[in-house]
C-alpha cells in the first residue's frame, strides 16, 4: 500500500483511509480551556498533546509484557478537516498505517461532539531507553501494531525538503517546563511558536488546512533557538534553527 502519509510527496494528498478490519485503540476525554484558543477552537499543540497520551496509554493497556516503552516523533501531521470548539469531548481512534521492525506510522482520528474532525498521523521510532537509539519492536507490540495494515517495510521519507532560507531571525528562549523526560525540547512546544505565527495569518486557518512538522535533531535545555519564517500565497514555512543549524522543519497550507 502507498496512500500513507509516509510514501506521498505531494504535501496536500489525503491520508489513507481506516482500514475495514483490526482492532483499534480508541479513547475519550473532555477538551479543556487550556488546550483551545481565544476563538475556543482546539489548538495544534492540544492535538500534539493527545497524540502523545493516547500513545503512551495504548502501551501502558498493554500491560508488563510490553519491552517497548520509549518512543519519538519524527514527523506529525495533523489535518484540521473542521475546527473543534470547547465546551466539548473527543472521541480518539489509533491504529498503525504502516510499519517496520523499528517504525511505525500511526493514524489517530478525533472528532468532537461538536462535530469539529482532526486527521492526523505521526512518525513514531521505538527507542532503546539504555542506548538511545532506534530498537526492535517486541513481538506483541508487533502483533498488535500489524493488525490494520499490511504495509511492513516503511521507510523514513521526509515530505518538508528545504533548506532555510537567508532571512533575520526571532530568538525563542526556552523555559525549563518546556524540557521533556528525553531532555529535549517537547513536541508540544514547537506547535506554540506555531500557533503564534497562525495568529498573523487567518487565511490559513480556514478549514480544512494541515501542518506538517518534522523533528531533524533534538533541542536541549541550554540551546539558544531562533525562528525563520516565510510567508507566501501558498502557505507557511517554518524553520526551528540552533547555531545556524535547523532542527525542524513545519509546513502549514490550506487542503
Amino acid at each position: 500500500m502507498t496512500d500513507a502519509i509516509n510514501e506521498i510527496q505531494d504535501l496536500r494528498s489525503p491520508m489513507q483511509e481506516m482500514p475495514e478490519s483490526g482492532p483499534l485503540f480508541v479513547f475519550d476525554r473532555p477538551v479543556r480551556t487550556g488546550d483551545v484558543d481565544e476563538e475556543k477552537q482546539l489548538r495544534l499543540d492540544g492535538v500534539a498533546r493527545y497524540l502523545q497520551d493516547i500513545a503512551s496509554d495504548q502501551v501502558g493497556a498493554m500491560g508488563e509484557g510490553v519491552i517497548n516503552p520509549i518512543w519519538i516523533v519524527r514527523r506529525t501531521v495533523i489535518d484540521v478537516v473542521k475546527p473543534i470548539t470547547w465546551p466539548t469531548r473527543v472521541h480518539l481512534e489509533r491504529w498503525c498505517s504502516a510499519m517496520s521492525t523499528r517504525w511505525a506510522t500511526m493514524r489517530v482520528d478525533i472528532d468532537g461532539e461538536d462535530g469539529g474532525r482532526i486527521e492526523t498521523e505521526a512518525f513514531w521510532i521505538n527507542i532503546n531507553p539504555e542506548t538511545g537509539m532506534p530498537t526492535r519492536i517486541g513481538d506483541e507490540l508487533e502483533r498488535v501494531l500489524s493488525a490494520r495494515t499490511t504495509e511492513h517495510r516503511l521507510r523514513w521519507r521526509p515530505l518538508l525538503k528545504d533548506a532555510a532560507p537567508d532571512v533575520p531571525e526571532t530568538p525563542f528562549p526556552l523555559r525549563f517546563t518546556d524540557i521533556d523526560p528525553m531532555r529535549h525540547l517537547n513536541n508540544t512546544v514547537y506547535l506554540h511558536v506555531i500557533e503564534g505565527l497562525l495568529s498573523e495569518r487567518p487565511d490559513l486557518q480556514t478549514a480544512p488546512y494541515r501542518m506538517i512538522i518534522e523533528y531533524l535533531r533534538p533541542i536541549a535545555r541550554d540551546s539558544a533557538v531562533a525562528i525563520r519564517g516565510r510567508d507566501d500565497e501558498d502557505g507557511l514555512a517554518v524553520w526551528f534553527m540552533v547555531d545556524g543549524v535547523d532542527h525542524a522543519r513545519v509546513r502549514v497550507l490550506a487542503l
